[in-house]
């Protein structure tokens, strides 16, 4: 008999108790993440300073004294092994003196100069790979005289992006900026520690926007700047005349190793998704079809009978790659990604890589002189050697 009463005040215990837990994540969904590691930045709403003809700037001084106190210097240091003379490596010379003639081994240490931005008062900072690169030892200089050894969170060398991180109190950290609102002609400062003179300040203008086949990474997206860029500069900040940050500056295009006047820089739409990626599952994780495509020419077109060479031609497939499994072959023309237009090889990569691995793309394609429209499910590309 007490059975049959306490079966039903069990049942309406634990419904009462989803009830309350439903409730507690509908108000606080922050309560399932409480584990995940999440990086605090501040965000600005506008992208850059609009000045009209009456109210020139004549100072940017507030600008840097917002910015210039989060760009730090980077210090690495890394062991280099070498021979002391190249001649040891000759095939013939080993045979002739024999191996126990060679020269031994030795190691050096080479040190390196760049610059970081701290993105959090959590001690994050935003750098570039190849600061860092193989280093053995990171230290940070803030423009306060305070110093600590970093450690790597992550790097993503497709992107030339490093994430570390330092344990100090009361950091400062920079705003970050809308950089898709960026126009050809606003006025930008570049932050960094050129040649290791120590924090230094230059002005310029955006001279272009989404600068792409560089050869400076796989994934390219450069803001184009004319503001003085050297090296030592790497990894610092480009702001805009609110002080707040618009890109990581990354390098320069130069005959005689100075600078010329055009310098680029990854700008944050970019380097902001990378970094959290960075900090919350520890890698960068990119959309991948198994495709090798090229851009369409006039003459690719013409013999393909196009109208117009926008499209990008799949010119190989990795077998048994998401593209294979969905049918797509050499020889296809891709013209629309998830209902897109492409138009060239860098929107092409763009959008495949962007697509979260496991989630299904819409592909329309020319086949012999046919649209055919297919759906290939994504998967996660592979790490790059």
């Amino acid at each position: 008999m007490k059975m049959h009463k306490t079966l039903p005040f069990l049942f309406q215990s634990v419904t009462i108790g989803l009830a309350l837990a439903f409730l507690l994540l509908l108000w606080r969904p922050e309560l399932l993440t409480l584990n995940q590691t999440v990086v605090e930045v501040k965000e600005s709403p506008e992208a850059v300073q609009r000045i009209s003809p009456g109210n020139a700037i004549h100072s940017y001084a507030d600008a840097v004294d917002a910015a210039a106190p989060a760009v730090v210097n980077i210090h690495t240091l890394k062991v280099v092994v070498q021979r002391s003379n190249p001649l040891f490596d000759d095939p013939f010379f080993r045979r002739f003196f024999g191996e126990g003639f060679l020269d031994q081994p030795r190691k050096r240490l080479e040190t390196n100069l760049g610059s970081g931005v701290v993105i959090s008062p959590q001690g994050y900072l935003l750098t570039n790979n190849h600061v860092i690169e193989g280093a053995e030892e990171i230290q940070v200089a803030l423009r306060d005289g305070r110093n600590a050894a970093a450690e790597v969170v992550g790097a993503d060398p497709e992107s030339d992006i490093a994430v570390l991180k330092i344990d100090l109190p009361d950091l400062p950290s920079m705003t970050l900026s809308n950089s898709e609102k960026l126009r050809i002609g606003d006025v930008v400062l570049a932050i960094g520690n050129p040649f290791g003179v120590g924090q230094t300040v230059t002005m310029g203008i955006i001279s272009a926007t989404g600068r792409s086949k560089l050869g400076i990474s796989t994934f390219e997206n450069f803001i184009q700047t004319d503001a003085a860029i050297n090296p030592g500069n790497s990894g610092g900040a480009l702001i805009n005349t609110n002080g707040e940050l618009l890109g990581i500056n990354t390098a320069i295009f130069s005959r005689s190793g100075g600078s010329q006047g055009i310098g680029f820089a990854i700008p944050m739409s970019l380097a902001k998704g990378i970094m959290e990626q960075i900090i919350e599952q520890g890698h960068v994780s990119r959309g991948w079809l198994g495709i090798e495509v090229q851009s369409m020419t006039q003459e690719l077109a013409e013999s393909f009978n196009m109208k117009t060479n926008e499209g990008a031609l799949v010119a190989g497939i990795v077998r048994e790659g998401p593209a294979d499994l969905a049918g797509i072959q050499p020889g296809d023309i891709l013209i629309k990604i998830d209902g897109k237009k492409v138009s060239d090889l860098r929107e092409t990569l763009n959008a495949i890589t962007q697509t979260n691995p496991g989630n299904k793309l819409g592909i329309n394609l020319i086949r012999n002189g046919k649209e055919i429209e297919l759906k290939a499910t994504v998967a996660e590309r592979p790490v790059q050697p």
